[in-house]
Order: C-alpha cells, then structure tokens, then sequence
C-alpha cells in the first residue's frame, strides 16, 4: 500500500490537474526576458506611434489581459501559447502601471520603486500566510494562481521601475544598467548553485531582476543612438522578439520540453 501526501490546501473531494506554470528551463528564462523586452518596447510603440496615448494604451492592454487571464485560468493545464501571450500582455501593463504614475501623476521614480516594492513583498507576505509556500511549483488551485499572477504583475512595474530609474535618473545608460541587471543575476545564479541559496528566493530575485534587464534590452535596441540606443525603433525591436518569442513558443508546444508534472488540485 502507497501514502499520497495531500498539499496544503487541497481537500478530500480534490480533482487532478497540472501545474499552471512551466518547468524553469533555459527556454522560461529566454523567453521571460524577450516578453519583458517586448512590453517595454510595445508599450512606448502603442503610447508614441499608434496615437493612442497613455491612457488609451493602458485600457486597450487591460482589456486584452484580462481576456488573456481568462483563458489562462479556465485551461485545466500548463498550455504554452495561453501562457505566454499572458506574460507578454501582464508586462506591457506593468510597464504602463509605472509609466502612469510618473508620466500622469508625476509621482518620481525613487518613490514609485519603493511603492511597487511594498506592494510585491505584502503580496508574497499573504501569499506565504494563506498557502504556505511562494514555490511556482505548487501552482495546482486557481487561488495560488491569483496570487501567483498579481506578483507577476508587480515584479514587471517593479522592474520598469528600478530600470528606469538607474537608466534614466542616475544617468546609467541603458547597456551599462542592462550590464549590471545581469551581473546581480549571475551573482544569485551562482548562490543558489555553488552556496545553496533557497531555491524559491533565487527564482524569485531573478525574476524580479530580469524585468529591469530587459527593459534596459529594449530601450537599448529601440532608442535613437542620439539617447544612447542603437536606434533599431519600437517597432522593429517589438517585431523581432514578438516572432522570436512566437517560434519558441510554438516549438515548446510541440517538443513539451517545458511540461510540468501533474499534481492534485483543489476544487
């Protein structure tokens, strides 16, 4: 006779499915950075180019995340393109969360970054306090997937944030502060593999890092070289990692390489 170790939080009348959230492959961390590219280049391309402005940008992306998470938290399993188009959606509208607060509201960016960094460590706080891990392996019950993707929320605007404020206000420069986003990358990359760092709070501060890095990415491609960019624009920036982003996604699809295990999830 077998014992099965029912997780926190999952009842007697539970019924099964997989994980909403893929394997951390190489895959996850190239795409995850080429989403946080794209939503901070699509976003300046939608406000600038299209016309639509700030405002318009932010309500047309909402409606489109929200659409997208709706069809993200009815699939019973991890499915890639639901998945991503999520992801590359949630970082354009937390790119334009910050964007309305220091454009709009003139709210600086010092204090925005405090903010956002208030917001994301009460949201881990309760999500620990309710489900007792922040692992993205655990995501089996529609309620951790909530509170899963508000953090993923917060850590975009968060990211937006700090970029910009070591990029722009401190003057960095984009490649210097891309440079330096991802040398605090390879610094937790190899605490967790060489000193044994806990591998959720790894997975976490490199999630948060890697939204300033690409950031940093695309302002760098897309800029004019008169503002330290390589001037490649918006749209043609937005257009490469979109079809990159599109190919990965598709193959994943059918190679499954990023397939999560199946686990047991609460009504």
């Amino acid at each position: 006779m077998t014992t099965t170790t029912r997780p926190t939080g999952v009842g007697p009348t539970a019924r099964r499915m997989l994980n909403k959230v893929p394997e951390v492959t190489i895959f996850f961390w190239v795409i995850k950075i080429m989403a946080t590219t794209v939503g901070e280049t699509a976003a300046d391309f939608l406000n600038d180019h299209v016309g639509l402005g700030l405002t318009g940008t932010t309500l047309v992306m909402s409606v489109g995340l929200a659409a997208a998470l709706w069809w993200q938290f009815r699939a019973r399993k991890y499915v890639p393109v639901i998945y991503w188009t999520a992801v590359v959606l949630i970082s354009v509208v937390g790119t334009l969360a910050t964007d309305n607060l220091t454009d709009n509201l003139g709210v600086p960016l010092a204090l925005t970054t405090a903010v956002f960094s208030l917001a994301l460590a009460v949201t881990f706080w309760l999500w620990y306090r309710q489900e007792g891990t922040l692992s993205i392996h655990s995501i089996f019950t529609s309620r951790r997937e909530a509170w899963y993707w508000l953090a993923i929320l917060f850590t975009f605007s968060l990211g937006t944030a700090a970029g910009d404020l070591l990029a722009e206000q401190l003057s960095l420069g984009y490649w210097i502060s891309a440079l330096l986003f991802g040398a605090c990358i390879a610094a937790i990359t190899v605490a967790h593999f060489r000193f044994r760092m806990d591998a959720v709070l790894a997975f976490w501060l490199a999630y948060i890092l890697t939204r300033p890095l690409g950031a940093s990415i695309g302002d760098y491609l897309s800029q004019p070289r008169a503002n330290g960019g390589l001037g490649l624009g918006t749209t043609g920036t937005s257009a490469i990692f979109v079809v990159v982003i599109f190919g990965l996604v598709l193959y994943l699809t059918k190679t499954k390489r990023d397939a999560p295990a199946p686990e047991i999830v609460a009504p």
